[in-house]
Parts: C-alpha cells; sequence; structure tokens
C-alpha cells in the first residue's frame, strides 16, 4: 500500500492547506515524513479536480474485512510472527525524530491542565510565506476528452519568476498584532528584533504584564543571541517550544485560512504588491471569534498528542 493510500481524511487536506498558504513540498515532506511523489500527486489530484478523496477502484480489493483484519493481527501478535514479518529497517525512526516525539509529549502533559486564562497570557507566533506562484483556486475544468495537453488548453507559468512574500503574525485569547510583511531579504536575528519584538512583541508585554508569555518556534532568528539579550532587558518570557510541531501552534491554522482567503478571491494577486494588499486586507477579516477558538482548543490538543504518544496529530 503507497503512502498516499496511507494519509488520512484529515491530514490529506492539511498538507493541502499548507500548500495553499505557499509552504513548499520538499518542506512539506520533511514535516510530515513523506516521499515527493506522494505530495506532488496529492498536489496534482486537488489541482486537476478540486478534491483529496482517493479514487474508488483503485488498488486490489480487499481480500479481508477489517474485524478480520483485527483478528489477524491479534493472532500474529500473540504468536510472535508480527515482528518476523516485518523489515526492521521500515520500523526504524531516526533518533531525532524519537526524541523530538518524546519531547513533544512532555510538553502536551505539562500543559495538559493548563486553564484558559493561563493560554490567555501566551501570544502565537510565527512567520509564513505566500507565493504568487500558488495557484490553488478550485477550478473545475471542463474540455474534450484526451485534449489536456493542446495548446489552447495549456497556460504556462513560471516556476521562478513570481516571488511572494514572507510575513509575520501573533494571536491570543481577544487580541492578536498586525500582519507584518518583511520588505525583501532575510528574516535575520536584528530583522527579528528590530521589526518585531520591539515594535510589536513588546507593546503586547506591556499590556499584558508580567504574565505575559511568547511563543516561537526554534527558527535560527529567533534564537540569536541578541534576541536573547532583547527579551532578558525587557522582562519578556518566552514559553519552551518543542521542535518541529507546528500542528501544535493555533496559528498554523490562521495561515490555512489567510492562503485559502486568498486563494478564492475573484481576483487573485498577480504582482507582489497587489499580494500584500490582499494579504494585509485578508488578515482584517479574519474574525477574533476564530483565532478566539483556534486558542481555546489547546488542551484538546494537549489532549490529542498524548493520546498518540507525542506523533503528530490531525489538529
Amino acid at each position: 500500500m503507497s503512502n498516499y493510500q496511507r494519509l488520512d481524511h484529515g491530514m490529506r487536506w492539511r498538507i493541502v492547506g499548507r500548500l495553499e498558504a505557499g509552504q513548499s513540498q520538499v518542506q512539506i515532506c520533511r514535516e510530515f515524513n513523506l516521499t515527493p511523489s506522494v505530495v506532488c500527486n496529492l498536489w496534482k489530484q486537488f489541482q486537476d479536480t478540486g478534491s483529496i478523496e482517493r479514487k474508488p477502484g483503485q488498488g486490489h480489493p480487499r481480500a479481508t474485512t477489517a474485524t478480520e483484519d483485527r483478528y489477524l493481527s491479534i493472532i500474529a501478535r500473540l504468536n510472535g510472527v508480527l515482528q518476523l514479518l516485518i523489515s526492521p529497517v521500515t520500523c526504524l525512526q531516526p533518533q531525532e525524530t524519537v526524541y523530538q516525539g518524546r519531547v513533544r509529549l512532555a510538553w502536551c502533559r505539562e500543559h495538559r491542565d493548563w486553564s484558559v486564562d493561563q493560554w490567555a497570557t501566551v501570544l502565537f507566533t510565527d512567520e509564513s510565506r505566500f507565493s504568487l506562484n500558488t495557484d490553488s483556486r478550485r477550478t473545475f475544468i471542463w474540455r474534450e476528452p484526451r485534449t489536456r495537453y493542446l495548446p489552447s488548453n495549456v497556460r504556462e507559468i513560471d516556476h521562478y519568476g513570481g516571488g511572494g512574500l514572507m510575513v509575520w503574525a501573533g494571536i491570543m485569547l481577544d487580541g492578536r498584532t498586525p500582519l507584518h510583511v518583511f520588505e525583501r531579504g532575510t528574516v535575520t536575528g536584528v530583522r527579528y528584533r528590530d521589526e518585531i519584538l520591539e515594535p510589536y512583541v513588546r507593546l503586547f508585554r506591556g499590556a499584558v504584564g508580567p504574565e505575559f508569555i511568547l511563543m516561537d518556534d526554534n527558527a535560527r532568528p529567533h534564537r540569536a543571541l541578541l534576541v536573547d539579550e532583547f527579551l532578558e532587558s525587557e522582562d519578556i518570557r518566552r514559553m519552551d517550544w518543542p521542535a518541529r510541531s507546528p500542528d501544535l501552534n493555533p496559528i498554523e491554522h490562521a495561515w490555512d485560512a489567510l492562503g485559502r482567503a486568498i486563494a478564492t478571491r475573484n481576483s487573485p494577486p498577480r504582482t507582489i504588491q497587489e499580494m500584500k494588499t490582499a494579504l494585509l486586507n485578508e488578515w482584517e477579516k479574519l474574525t477574533q471569534e476564530v483565532i478566539n477558538c483556534l486558542i481555546s482548543i489547546m488542551k484538546s490538543r494537549c489532549k490529542a498528542y498524548i493520546s498518540v504518544r507525542g506523533d503528530h496529530t490531525p489538529y
């Protein structure tokens, strides 16, 4: 059975949402431990049909029912056969990934009993990239059979000339920052301090008080020494965050919503300036009610992680 067939419905929509938001296929392959062909085929199916459902009739028909499968699995375990039938290589994970899962599990156990008032002190932040080349609108195409690649039915695009924008934002219960657009260049520790921490995070710290907690991930600019020094000088407490855990961060769903809003606009942006304007407008349209809902289910996120022992969840 292929990796694509093993992807559940929720996982497929999560992957499509990340692609719509501008995340690269390479990043998604690394994050979800998938082969490039799996992500490419899913994205191609979604662009061609607007659906992520598995086509009926693919693969060999099942020879057993789900109940029979469970029964055979139990019998195999009792007889000590199961471990002999599976290649040891397929069962191994990189030690780093196993360790990260343990760290995520420990983090969730530490925060599973947090109250809403405690979560209300946390500013969840993240960067995201939105690309002009991501043509993710759900468009239905009607054409004659076997004419897909005729010149009249082909629209050429430039995969390298469109460009994109890197943005940053923070969300919390009953509040959020403006959407910040990084103008050109790479995000460094200096830019993170001068463009993000100084004008946005410092003000939220002053408004919330000493209980304020900044959540940012372990990206290199966030962990620069000058950033640590700034946070210490401003008495800004930082939340310990498990590496490679974007599905724990509620702002990821805000990015997905923003990407879908951009993709479904009547006039999709065609230039960097149009993309910037569209992103700022759609961010303002994102309701605080939606943001509050994303943060209020943090306890459920933690419990879901614990139930799968630190593995990734549908959240």
